[in-house]
């Protein structure tokens, strides 16, 4: 996001990143105030482009809460150690807690130089995911079995409170601070009306991460699915697919035809035999020599080649490539697909996947060009819509200009009875850890591509991208990703010179 000397809350990512379903993630080391300033200016523009400012000053207060108690853990590792303490040593810890808030209150800034020199860090991420916003505050120090049992003590105490008068009157652990904090996070997360697990704080292996879950509106996430639904079915400016594609689907469903009458009702159109041996002769079949002939093209795509290249070649008719906006999503659309076949040919043995995921590579974006082929009337039936069931303003500007287009693309690929497969990689390309197990693999390579072209725009950093994805396709350090993407840019390259 920004650094501690470029304090600059940038509202356009910002907004990509939650209609991606990104993560972002501002990290320090010291936090200094400008940080702390910084952070709550970012929380405010993430929860206006979330349709929840409103939660505003209840979500900044628990992050800056749960922040400034990560730096105090960062803080008594580089304490305990310069004294010769051993934090996991019960005598040692009751030792060094004594003085730890005098001593390092008194030489702050040597502490926070010792902390950072340590690498030891403060990560807060915010995301959304599943209609949830989900905010994670981590440090890369593992609470100790003493800290664990204080804090959920803490927690749990904290829940039996009603209100903060109630709480004040109670006697609070005061070996570390009052704990006051902790019970009025709890108190303020009560007040938005979420339940208990909505806060919690765990140790991991080698960082304790605090998290804090926040589900939108359930009204306004049903209304806006159903907005989806009235736009895909009240779509009538997408006419079905041409009719030269639908002569073929039709001779390819027939079990009695064969290739050649296949290829002759192909060859009937010049345009979709153009695209067919275009296809064919591109890396993503490695033949040693360019084909020329229909009938040879025919016999090697086979057809589930050629149900797939129909998919490809029918939307792109209906939907059309006559605007500047429309050329530059097919061609994302195209590098797109290039990759995702590539990260199946080169990690995956599945040559059946290799047709799909190319597919689905071209299809994937289809849901953000939509609202440019819809009738004015159908503008109005949204407006409408969106009024009666008190959606706010900008819930139709999000749609028109691409949030929710997965779904939306999804929806119309059901209409056109596209395969199971396909629909996946178009509605899940933004959220691979939602997907069935069954069809993971076609949906990371999609979403992986999309995000190679993401990162090589400067759109998203590494950190952003999921991390079961990446795992998934052994690209587990930014060392390895680098480097395969820079092989996969260098070969898309030298395809778009054929």
């Amino acid at each position: 996001m920004a650094s501690t000397t470029e304090l600059v809350v940038d509202e356009g990512k910002i907004k990509k990143a939650i209609k991606s379903s990104l993560p972002l993630t501002v990290t320090t080391y010291t936090l200094p105030k400008e940080i702390e300033v910084y952070l709550e200016q970012v929380i405010e523009v993430f929860l206006k482009y979330s349709n929840q400012l409103k939660l505003k000053d209840y979500i900044v207060y628990c992050v800056l809460e749960l922040v400034v108690n990560a730096k105090k853990a960062n803080t008594k590792r580089v304490y305990f150690a310069e004294r010769g303490l051993d934090i996991n040593d019960p005598n040692d810890y009751k030792t060094g807690m004594e003085r730890f808030k005098e001593d390092t209150l008194s030489k702050i800034d040597h502490y926070l130089n010792l902390q950072k020199k340590k690498g030891l860090y403060i990560k807060v991420t915010l995301k959304i995911k599943q209609n949830t916003i989900y905010i994670e505050i981590r440090n890369n120090v593992k609470a100790t079995k003493m800290e664990q049992i204080r804090i959920q003590d803490k927690l749990a105490r904290s829940r039996q409170y009603s209100n903060l008068e109630e709480a004040m009157t109670q006697v609070l652990d005061d070996a570390e601070g009052a704990g006051l904090g902790l019970v009025i996070l709890v108190l303020m997360l009560k007040k938005i009306g979420l339940k208990d697990e909505a806060i919690s704080i765990k140790t991991k292996e080698k960082e304790t991460v605090a998290s804090i879950s926040i589900p939108l509106d359930a009204a306004m996430v049903e209304s806006f699915s159903e907005l989806s639904k009235a736009i895909v079915k009240d779509i009538n400016s997408l006419p079905q697919f041409p009719e030269n594609v639908l002569l073929v689907q039709k001779l390819i469903s027939d079990p009695s035809s064969d290739m050649s009458s296949i290829a002759r009702q192909i060859s009937m159109d010049p345009a979709l035999t153009g695209d067919l041996l275009k296809i064919v002769n591109s890396a993503q079949y490695m033949l040693s020599k360019k084909v020329e002939n229909i009938s040879d093209a025919v016999k090697m795509v086979g057809i589930k080649g050629i149900k797939n290249l129909l998919y490809s070649y029918g939307t792109q008719k209906v939907l059309g490539d006559d605007t500047v906006d429309k050329k530059q999503l097919w061609e994302h659309s195209y590098k797109t697909a290039f990759y995702a076949f590539n990260l199946v040919k080169n990690f995956k043995n599945d040559t059946a996947l290799l047709d799909d995921v190319y597919i689905g590579g071209i299809l994937h974006d289809m849901g953000k060009i939509i609202f440019s082929n819809v009738h004015p009337d159908l503008l109005n039936k949204i407006k409408t819509f969106s009024a009666e069931r008190n959606l706010p303003s900008s819930t139709f500007e999000d749609l028109s200009a691409g949030m929710n287009h997965a779904e939306l693309g999804a929806l119309i690929a059901e209409k056109w009875n596209f395969p199971g497969r396909l629909v996946a990689a178009i509605r899940y390309h933004h959220e691979p850890d939602v997907v069935p197990e069954d069809l993971k693999d076609m949906v990371d390579a999609v979403y992986l591509a999309n995000m190679f072209c993401e990162y090589e725009n400067n759109n998203v950093s590494y950190d952003q991208f999921d991390s079961g994805a990446l795992e998934n396709y052994g690209l587990d350090s930014k060392k390895k990703f680098d480097a395969i993407l820079k092989r996969f840019a260098s070969g898309f390259v030298k395809e778009s010179k054929i």
